[in-house]
């Protein structure tokens, strides 16, 4: 299984829209939280400007699509 982590801030709809489905499809991931001085300095590594985020593996998915994460996932 690949590690999941998600990039998200608090009061971030797309963000809670990706939390629900990682915890419905019972998959186990890292939040970080973009807002925190240690998240803000790992989101910045990732050179991405927008969350939510996630990083699949080694891949990185700006945003969130079922279809798209389901594609890195499964991989």
């Amino acid at each position: 299984m690949k590690r999941v982590v998600l990039y998200s801030m608090n009061n971030c709809p797309h963000c809670q829209t990706a939390k629900k489905y990682l915890d419905q499809q019972n998959i186990a991931y890292r939040l970080c939280n973009v807002k925190t001085p240690a998240g803000q300095k790992e989101f910045r590594k990732t050179g991405m400007r927008a969350v939510p985020m996630l990083k699949i593996g080694d891949q990185l998915l700006n945003g969130f699509s079922v279809k798209q994460f389901n594609l890195l996932y499964k991989d």
